[in-house]
């Protein structure tokens, strides 16, 4: 059984904003249902171009149904400029800490709502599919990138793989990837500490 806050229980058993936004601004979908976990955000903008309403449905565990209320509340009333800031660490913050093991909850709304705030600007996500596998494919299971990886890794300074597994799911099944992540995790961090 996971240690779960009682903030994360409450958002849990009580989540805000569930549902589905009709003719939303914004449309940002993550995850697969295959894969465990998936998030459909959509938000509505008042006349001064703030989040007025914005809802979720997901699929996924108690982390990721905590993590997708916690992060409406957090960008209800901000612009679209403000909410883009927001990352996976500040939704952990508010749930007053996540397991390690599921802190790929707080990312996938991160994602989500990048990809909503894409979608509403006629952009490209920084998510969409065709930038999501750009590179190489490290892990099978998840469908992963090097890209990706270690994406995450330098927004979250992790530093070894099964950290990475706690944030993108990669490595997480069977495991015969994590000698290539750990690989590029050091090559990573060694070129950014030959930048200093």
């Amino acid at each position: 059984m996971w240690n779960y806050t009682d903030k994360v229980m409450d958002h849990f058993l009580h989540p805000r904003n569930v549902g589905e936004i009709e003719n939303p601004d914004g449309v940002g979908e993550v995850g697969n249902a295959a894969c465990g976990d998936a998030l459909k955000l959509t938000f509505k903008l008042d006349d001064q171009g703030r989040i007025a309403d914005v809802k979720f449905k997901t699929f996924g565990c108690a982390s990721a149904i905590a993590s997708s209320s916690a992060l409406t509340e957090l960008v209800k009333g901000k612009t679209l400029d403000e909410a883009a800031k927001v990352t996976n660490q500040e939704i952990a913050e508010m749930l007053g800490g996540l397991p390690e093991a599921k802190m790929h909850c707080s990312v996938m709304g991160m994602e989500a709502l990048q990809k909503a705030i894409s979608n509403y600007k006629g952009e490209a996500s920084p998510f969409e599919d065709d930038h999501e596998h750009e590179g190489r494919i490290v892990c099978n299971c998840f469908g992963v990138t090097d890209v990706k990886i270690l994406k995450v890794a330098k927004e979250n300074n992790l530093h070894k793989a099964e950290d990475v597994t706690h944030y993108c799911k990669a490595g997480g099944a069977c495991g015969a990837c994590l000698d290539d992540i750990q690989h590029l995790l050091d090559d990573m961090w060694k070129l950014e500490a030959a930048k200093k």
